[in-house]
């Protein structure tokens, strides 16, 4: 009788236990899921990248109110989180957990650093953002087209709101180095066309899809150019005033994050987050150069194979020069990686179980951005926003473009690297929406520093030159550790 009363005690309180495990597990997926929602509120941009519904006609509010207020409510989440008994999670969800209570605090530690005045860079801000985020955004329905309009007729506060982030970086002396800004002005220009329906954020409006009905396309196309005229270009006008005679002329000399205000601590920081070790900028800095000494030795041995007799700068001034290595036009330089990406696509069953289901296209960086543009990135796709992947060449200045190079840049940009990675994350189930598009760098970049290595094994680097144009970016890895510590802590 005692034992039976024991085993029902025992039984009933594994139940509970139980009953306690499934409560804390519902209440972390319901914070979750609020906290996604909260999100795509409060970055509708973000909201258009994954398909999330109903944010397409809306900017982020970065007003100084709204960024101070983002600021205090994060707080409130990691609160709540603190509130779930993490042992009594399953291991899927323990991980969420702890991935989640990460990305909070490192939010929140990164507070002290004011980010936000790097409103305008060489490579974001408002004078690229936007009409990429409008190239992104369904261009089916004449709601959708509606919603661009309506993204179109608030593009002022988007500007005046940048204009005053960037007037604070001055005031405390915040700004990105004057070196790296001498593009900006002309990223501007680039928006600002004589004949509306030719500005790069029109652009949906010159392939409105036949099932509207003509009078409907009239009306929307009339409207979106009313808007650019009424809107957007004084808008960027006011910007490109406000760049060239108050902001470039003030912005610092000096390059180094260490001439910041918590200069020093702000890069360790970063340095922390991007690459999610604790290691030290010294560190990193010491790898950089025994992986800079381990890549040369692999180059010149592929220097010797080919039989070159001149020294390495020689090579090098070769590999830049000879014409044999350059295409002429930029439609052969998209064929040909895209031929690159067809020769890939059929091996990656041969290395991976699993594909994803998102297709991935290769397409030219568009023209307002390729002059300051890196050369190639990826764009990711979503499958619920009905977009596929992109793989961005860029074809300015083809003279820097080498065939060399190609390869390795497909591996590493379209498949295996980063479309594979980034499409099967989004494609996990059972999973919350955070980790599915979430990115820590080091991962990201390791990935597919990783897929350029598997070009043999896809049948590629089977000319010399290429397999040294896969080194070269491994080196050109190997050099940023050097010089980004250099640069921003050794002076």
């Amino acid at each position: 009788m005692i034992r039976m009363s024991c085993l029902l005690l025992a039984l009933s309180l594994a139940g509970a236990d139980t009953a306690k495990a499934q409560a804390d597990s519902a209440r972390l997926n319901s914070l979750f899921d609020a906290r996604w929602r909260y999100v795509m509120t409060e970055y509708p941009e973000f909201a258009t990248y994954v398909g999330y519904p109903g944010q397409n006609g809306r900017w982020t509010d970065n007003s100084l109110e709204a960024i101070a207020r983002r600021k205090r409510e994060v707080q409130q989440p990691l609160r709540t989180l603190h509130t779930i008994d993490r042992r009594r999670l399953e291991p899927r969800d323990r991980l969420s957990y702890d991935l989640f209570e990460r990305n909070l605090k490192e939010e929140i530690e990164g507070q002290q650093f004011p980010d936000e005045y790097f409103a305008i860079t060489q490579l974001s801000g408002p004078q690229q953002d936007l009409a990429q985020v409008i190239s992104t955004q369904p261009a089916q329905t004449v709601r959708d087209y509606e919603a661009i309009i309506e993204r179109l007729d608030t593009v002022p506060r988007v500007i005046a709101q940048s204009i005053t982030l960037l007037r604070k970086g001055l005031e405390t002396g915040i700004t990105p180095p004057k070196v790296v800004l001498r593009d900006v002005p002309d990223q501007v220009r680039n928006q600002i066309v004589d004949e509306a329906i030719k500005s790069p954020l029109l652009e949906p409006f010159t392939r409105i899809p036949k099932a509207i009905p003509p009078a409907e396309q009239a009306r929307l196309r009339a409207a979106a150019i009313a808007s650019y005229q009424k809107n957007v270009r004084p808008a960027y006008e006011k910007l490109l005033r406000f760049l060239t005679e108050d902001y470039l002329p003030a912005a610092r000399e000096t390059v180094g994050m260490s001439a910041l205000p918590q200069g020093a601590r702000w890069y360790a920081f970063r340095a922390r987050t991007n690459t999610t070790t604790d290691l030290s900028p010294e560190q990193i800095h010491q790898l950089g150069l025994s992986e800079v000494k381990r890549i040369r030795a692999e180059m010149d041995s592929i220097i010797s194979s080919v039989g070159f007799k001149g020294s390495f700068a020689e090579f090098a001034t070769f590999l830049r020069t000879d014409p044999r290595f350059f295409y002429g036009d930029s439609a052969s330089l998209i064929r040909a990686y895209r031929d690159i990406a067809k020769r890939v696509d059929p091996g990656l069953v041969t290395l991976f179980g699993r594909l994803p289901r998102l297709p991935y296209g290769v397409i030219a960086v568009p023209s307002y951005a390729a002059q300051s543009q890196t050369t190639a990135y990826y764009l990711p796709g979503s499958l619920r926003a009905g977009r596929p992947g992109y793989f961005f060449a860029n074809t300015h200045d083809l003279r820097s473009r080498p065939k060399w190079e190609m390869e390795a840049l497909t591996l590493h940009e379209a498949v295996p690297g980063h479309h594979l990675q980034l499409a099967l994350a989004q494609e996990q189930e059972g999973l919350p929406e955070f980790r599915k598009w979430g990115g820590y760098t080091a991962f990201v970049e390791g990935w597919g520093l990783y897929a350029e290595s598997l070009g043999p094994e896809l049948g590629l680097y089977r000319d010399p030159y290429s397999k040294f144009g896969q080194l070269t970016y491994e080196m050109w890895r190997a050099i940023r550790l050097v010089l980004d510590t250099g640069i921003h802590t050794q002076g």
